[in-house]
């Protein structure tokens, strides 16, 4: 289990409260246990995963499915399974950790995921005690293979607009289902299908689907630009005969499992993401030292530096907001009582905006990062003959599943103003204090200390959120909702300042020295620079003439900042990377 956090905190309260170091979990917290299963899981990728990526990706299932059975015998299919039922019943770090490390071949990662979590989660938390009883220790041993059926042709980021429907049979011991789900993951090999239809074409429920049941089949292989090693198909229910007790959850209640599940889905994916990273980057620095261009390697060029050193900047802040966010699920679900749905529910809906932060944050920094790999590789990066080819490939599908970065970017700011309106979160109240501030004479404090400056900006960033925010919710009212672009720019505010918060944190808390300081530093420093550019977008959707020349004024004294030497501290974070030949940070 993660060690002992001091206090359970709101989702979303790191905007209006001050972050206390020793209450976030980091990377460097790790118990023994989460240690030996990470490397275990090294381990396992390197001995057994590696030397069979061939033909993962030419689709031999037998293979993928031998790997899925050995995850089995090693436990990392039942984490998060209780024991009771076959599995090892461990937390939400432990989970971030074996998606993070499998990442290093993503289309089995893939398969893993499609398994272990979105298709058994659901019968973890939401199933009926003889659904667990049956299917939950198979699934831990791969004995049965499980996928996830959410997504249809017309209903991919709007999954309740799903038409698979779903009635009685005349006799009453059967669903009969028609319907067709899209990109179905593991639909290949996989013996049942976790499935979301319409009971009498209006209420949204979830059904166990077996593979061999009456009416159901699946469709041709898809031909994807990536993740080639996945199995991806149609699954077709053509007046499929379901047993009437193979609903999860409640009879229209679907969506309460589709979108938790969903939440710690976003949340892996942001590990894996990560791992992803971490593994293109790793190639990188090694090509680097290896390639000689006029006369040196390419490693000692200036261009080369400011790439690596910032494929690691943006993956240590990644990293940090994986796992504190996975400490921050442990605790509320440690808080819970496991057998009420309703607590377990309620704790893993507490960070539905972390979660979506991790999926926007972590997959657009794994497409930069597999982007610049590539490039640091020059015209060899395009040829299948490196793998680098294959990472930026099977990148690029992060920021469409899981729902859309553009839907979880709106998820984001409109799960912070529901909260807000309902009272769970003081956002509205601490917006109207900040535009008091702002708008009064006294200047913020200079900051002293170590890291002054940098905890200063974080401070100010959070009121310029809020400022920024609460003009647009004056200005629009509760239309808010259809204004898009601003909620997407209110929304890249949110992550930076998650993200700045989770770096410098992190440092305080392990007393980290160079590279890390240069790493925070860094990091927080072109952030106060994003965060500048989308709160004028914000600013002026809202304001005109006068009153837009003022609230800018606002602005700037909120984001007051003096620009750091970028270039010395990238020059010394890559000369570290190159020097420990890897992502050593």
């Amino acid at each position: 289990m993660t060690k002992e956090l001091a206090t359970v905190k709101k989702g979303g309260s790191f905007l209006i409260e001050e972050t206390v170091a020793p209450d976030i979990f980091t990377p460097e917290d790790l118990t023994e246990e989460q240690t030996m299963i990470r490397d275990m899981t090294e381990q396992f990728v390197e001995d057994e995963v590696l030397p069979q990526v061939e033909k993962i990706e030419h689709q031999q299932w037998d293979v993928t499915v031998a790997l899925l059975r050995r995850c089995g015998e090693l436990g990392l299919l039942g984490i998060e399974v209780p024991e009771k039922y076959g599995g090892e019943n461990l937390d939400k770090v432990s989970a971030m950790i074996v998606a993070e490390k499998l990442a290093r071949v993503a289309s089995f990662a893939v398969s893993y995921g499609g398994h272990s979590g979105i298709g058994t989660l659901p019968i973890v938390y939401f199933g009926k005690e003889e659904h667990k009883r049956k299917y939950l220790p198979l699934l831990c041993k791969a004995e049965k293979i499980s996928a996830y059926a959410l997504s249809e042709a017309g209903s991919g980021s709007d999954a309740l607009a799903a038409k698979a429907n779903a009635v009685r049979s005349a006799d009453g011991s059967n669903w009969v289902i028609n319907g067709e789900k899209m990109w179905i993951t593991n639909a290949a090999f996989a013996d049942m299908f976790v499935t979301f239809a319409q009971v009498d074409t209006k209420q949204f429920s979830c059904f166990i689907i077996e593979k061999e049941y009456p009416g159901v089949s699946t469709g041709a292989e898809e031909r994807k630009m990536g993740l080639k090693g996945s199995s991806t198909r149609t699954l077709v229910l053509e007046n499929a005969m379901i047993p009437i007790d193979n609903v999860i959850g409640e009879i229209g209640k679907g969506h309460h499992v589709a979108f938790n599940i969903l939440n710690i889905g976003r949340a892996k994916l942001g590990a894996g993401a990560v791992g992803g990273a971490k593994t293109a980057l790793n190639d990188a620095i090694l090509y680097s030292k290896q390639r000689i261009a006029f006369g040196k390697p390419i490693a000692s060029f200036g261009a080369i530096k400011q790439k690596l050193a910032e494929m690691a900047i943006r993956i240590w802040a990644a990293e940090g907001m994986v796992y504190r966010t996975a400490g921050l699920m442990d605790q509320s679900l440690e808080a819970a009582n496991v057998d009420n749905a309703a607590q377990v529910l309620k704790a893993i809906e507490e960070y539905a905006v972390e979660c979506s932060i991790l999926k926007v944050f972590c997959s657009e920094v794994l497409d930069f990062v597999v982007d610049e790999a590539v490039q640091v590789y020059g015209g060899y990066g395009y040829s299948a003959e490196y793998p680098v080819e294959r990472y930026y490939r099977d990148s690029r599908v992060n920021r469409i599943f899981e729902g859309t970065n553009e839907i979880n970017r709106l998820l984001i700011t409109g799960m912070l103003l529901k909260r807000a309106a309902a009272g769970h979160l003081p956002l509205y109240e601490s917006a109207r204090r900040v535009v008091d501030e702002v708008m009064s004479s006294s200047l913020p404090a200079e900051p002293s200390g170590p890291f002054g400056a940098e905890l200063a900006a974080i401070a100010q960033a959070k009121k310029a959120l809020l400022f920024t925010a609460g003009a647009a919710v004056q200005k629009f009212a509760d239309a808010i909702r259809n204004e898009q672009e601003v909620l997407m720019h209110l929304s890249n505010i949110v992550m930076e300042i998650y993200a700045m918060d989770t770096t410098i944190h992190r440092l305080v808390k392990n007393d980290l020295a160079d590279p890390h300081a240069d790493v925070a530093r860094t990091f927080i420093n072109d952030a106060m620079s994003r965060i500048d550019y989308a709160a004028r977008q914000v600013l002026a959707a809202v304001a005109e003439g006068d009153a837009l020349r003022t609230q800018l004024a606002a602005l700037r004294r909120l984001l007051r900042w003096l620009p750091i030497d970028t270039v010395r501290t990238r020059q010394r974070i890559a000369e570290f990377l190159v020097e420990s030949n890897r992502y050593a940070l």
